[in-house]
């Protein structure tokens, strides 16, 4: 049940502090390059483990391109097969995206989209009609490709194991009161560690390293449905998303919830995906489960990634938001680089950015 005992050891590479995708990304590159870590979670933040989990390099609403996606696709279906291979479990589903059209219009703009070089590797310019009785898709659907999606809570639980296999992983609350930042260490209970990576997601709030960066949250609420006879084979995209997980189930989300920074269900976000996903279907269905989490999100939609103002070997990972399967193995290599190799920051990850602007760190 991970360890609550004082780690006795002389140095550690890292001591990392979250175990969802962002704390799993950077455990995963510093091991990779032989650097020693002990991971803390006290599963306070459900975000991670109640993800939709899936990646598209497009945003659908406006037909343009994810922030540098072809770097991210490129690194992220790497980085996740390994870690399939490394931990025996298979969490990656490779799976078309179909985009429901409303319009003649929207299919339109579609192969207007499609012709942009930039888009034009992940955008089908096939029209597919919708074949399914159980789907209202009278205008058809536009097909995405390099998409699928991730069962992340299959990985953190796989990952959380492997941890607790290695004696690397304690299952217990921060107290961010014990920190002794030294110049060139950080003392924690007995640990001395070279380094800490914050990859705590919206449980920020509570760290007095970084409270003060603009980490916004987003809740976000989503099903689990079983529908014998809904019969997809790919993703669905339209006012809410559906994602076929095997076994006649599907995940249905997802809320948006600006307000409610709390991780409770609630009766409105439910009526609300199941109006939408009532209007999109017609077959039928019971819910199994209903989830919430917040998201990490951050109002210039950027993630969070850096050095704190004042100590060089206190760091942040985070503000991956609702796209953090793509974005945790990208920023999380950018972030072992910057500190082990001196190669700079991206400009727009770097939270140095809201050092400048002025924030008092």
């Amino acid at each position: 049940n991970g360890k609550s005992f004082f780690y006795f050891c002389t140095m550690i590479d890292y001591l990392i502090v979250g175990s969802g995708i962002a704390g799993i990304s950077f455990s995963e590159f510093a091991l990779k390059n032989n650097k020693s870590i002990l991971v803390f979670d006290d599963d306070s933040q459900p975000s991670s483990r109640v993800a939709g989990g899936m990646y598209n390099p497009v945003i659908l609403k406006r037909f343009s391109e994810v922030w540098k996606a072809k770097e991210q696709l490129a690194l992220s279906s790497v980085f996740y097969k390994k870690l399939e291979d490394k931990l025996s479990c298979k969490f990656d589903y490779q799976l078309p995206v179909h985009r429901v059209f409303n319009s003649i219009e929207e299919q339109n703009n579609w192969f207007q989209a499609s012709d942009k070089p930039n888009l034009s590797s992940f955008l089908s310019t096939t029209l597919l009609n919708n074949t399914n009785d159980a789907i209202n898709a009278k205008f058809g659907f536009g097909e995405v490709v390099q998409t699928g999606y991730l069962d992340v809570k299959c990985m953190v639980n796989a990952y959380s194991k492997y941890l607790m296999d290695k004696n690397l992983l304690f299952t217990e609350r921060i107290d961010y009161s014990l920190f002794e930042i030294k110049d060139d260490y950080i003392a924690y209970k007995n640990i001395n560690a070279k380094h800490i990576i914050f990859a705590e997601g919206f449980g920020m709030h509570s760290n007095p390293f970084f409270n003060n960066l603009p980490l916004d949250g987003t809740k976000g609420e989503l099903l689990l449905i079983k529908a014998p006879n809904l019969k997809l084979e790919a993703i669905i995209n339209a006012s809410i998303f559906i994602i076929p997980v095997g076994n006649d189930c599907y995940k249905v989300g997802a809320t948006y919830d600006w307000n409610d920074k709390t991780n409770s269900i609630t009766e409105s976000a439910k009526n609300e995906l199941l109006s939408k996903f009532n209007d999109l279907i017609n077959c039928d269905y019971e819910v199994l489960e209903h989830f919430a989490g917040v998201r990490p999100t951050v109002k210039d939609r950027r993630p969070l990634v850096g050095t704190h103002s004042e100590y060089s070997n206190v760091h942040i990972l985070n503000g991956l938001g609702t796209r953090g399967v793509m974005l945790g193995p990208f920023l999380a290599q950018q972030l072992f680089e910057f500190i082990e190799n001196k190669i700079p920051l991206d400009e727009e990850i770097n939270i140095n950015r809201i050092y400048k602007k002025g924030a008092n760190l």
